[in-house]
């Protein structure tokens, strides 16, 4: 007959999540704390990992936009990370650098998803409905398919 299974320890729970993917400091107290003796044993763990560089907001932050930024416009990649309680540092410097690039993203996504431009009203309206949802912003979304609708206009006729 097995041995029964020793219940794992506070410091190996959390060893284990972050050994699956990053996680920001709120998000492993989320998930430890129901396990945890006391908060103050929590935040100590939690001062360890951070200390020992297991723990880190800034490499969460990374991973977020990482996984995420080909398919998520800066507004809601933003309002996740806000979600993760992160300084406003680690925040202001993933803002300026997906701004850098949401045009870019915005164009990868619509070419994936719709690829050629809208026929009428309705699926231009359709095509602005997905980019906004997606956390793009008006004015770049606005841009790709102005852009796109010169293309089948005929492209550089300009006088």
């Amino acid at each position: 007959m097995p041995l029964p299974r020793q219940p794992l320890s506070l410091k190996a729970r959390a060893l284990g999540y972050l050994s699956q993917r990053e996680h920001s400091r709120t998000e492993l107290r989320r998930k430890l704390a129901p396990h945890a003796e006391s908060a103050e044993a929590l935040d100590a763990l939690l001062d360890w990992l951070e200390h020992e560089n297991w723990l880190s907001n800034a490499r969460f932050a990374e991973s977020v936009v990482h996984r995420r930024a080909g398919r998520y416009g800066t507004a809601r990649l933003m309002q996740e990370l806000k979600s993760h309680q992160l300084g406003a540092e680690t925040l202001d410097e993933v803002k300026a650098q997906l701004q850098d690039t949401e045009a870019a993203r915005a164009k990868a996504l619509w070419e994936k998803r719709f690829g050629c431009p809208p026929a009428d009203l309705a699926e231009r309206a359709k095509q602005v409905r997905f980019m906004m949802a997606r956390g793009f912003s008006r004015s770049v979304v606005s841009r790709i398919i102005a852009g796109s609708e010169e293309l089948l206009d005929g492209g550089d006729e300009s006088s």
